[in-house]
């Protein structure tokens, strides 16, 4: 392992994920503490994420396997989502929902340069778009319950129950209540 552990008594676990760059699909183990996913990928003293068991594969055809490494590097900045089967690899409740303990759900819809993702954001009061993209030291945003589709490939879509989005990357976002209704 070429993780460099910090002096503290953590307890570090692996936990499964797909992450997407601009141009492949990694799946792999990612290595976290006691606080998941989001403390490790919202680390500000890490700017470097590692994925263990790395089995990569082109967006095109996000199937197939390309190659398989025992350790894939990458600079968080170029990663778009992070793609966990189970919620809780996010980290504890209060890390992921920012101390809040009253959320109110968001059906939205994000957009990439290379991405579609529909889910629920929990935010502790009203949306404002840019509180979430530019203020605070977040820069991954937990979706829930979401879907990752491929802009311009149709046959990349992965369901999760938690992802991380990279705010840096985002184009847009909709909430999908003000969805203009089509006309009869």
């Amino acid at each position: 392992m070429s993780m460099i552990h910090d002096t503290s008594p953590r307890t570090y676990r692996f936990i499964a994920a797909d992450v997407f760059t601009s141009g492949y699909r990694v799946v792999g183990k990612i290595m976290v503490t006691s606080h998941g996913a989001m403390g490790m990928v919202n680390d500000p003293t890490r700017s470097a994420l590692e994925v263990n068991d790395a089995r990569l594969a082109r967006l095109p055809m996000p199937t197939k396997l390309v190659d398989h490494f025992e350790l894939v590097r990458m600079m968080k900045k170029h990663v778009y989502a992070i793609c966990m089967a189970r919620r809780e690899d996010l980290g504890p409740h209060a890390l992921v929902r920012g101390g809040f303990t009253n959320v109110i759900e968001y059906p939205i819809r994000i957009t990439t340069q290379m991405f579609e993702i529909e889910g629920i954001m929990e935010l502790p009061g009203r949306f404002d778009f840019t509180a979430l993209i530019t203020e605070g030291s977040r820069e991954f945003m937990p979706i829930f319950n979401a879907t990752l589709t491929g802009i311009l490939i149709p046959n990349l879509r992965v369901e999760s129950a938690g992802m991380l989005i990279n705010r840096n990357q985002v184009d847009l976002m909709a909430l999908l209540h003000q969805r203009v209704k089509p006309e009869k």
